[in-house]
């Protein structure tokens, strides 16, 4: 029983997409969560919130963007 194998070595250098294009489109998806989740914090100005629901907004958005596109 003769069991023969190709086995392609893979490459040392990682792809072009995962060089240039993968960082860029993860900062711009980070940046406009980010942003969105900020601004949208802030539209309707509750009475007693205070500074409170934008910070915690703010926080909520950074620990979710490092947590999806933490990794690239």
């Amino acid at each position: 029983m003769d069991i023969d194998i190709d086995i392609k070595p893979k490459s040392l250098r990682p792809h072009w997409y995962e060089l240039y294009i993968q960082p860029c489109v993860a900062e711009l998806l980070g940046s406009t969560l980010f942003i969105f989740i900020g601004c949208l914090s802030v539209v309707e100005d509750v009475e007693g919130t205070g500074r409170l629901q934008p910070a915690l907004a703010h926080g909520l958005a950074l620990g979710l963007t490092i947590a999806i596109l933490g990794d690239i």
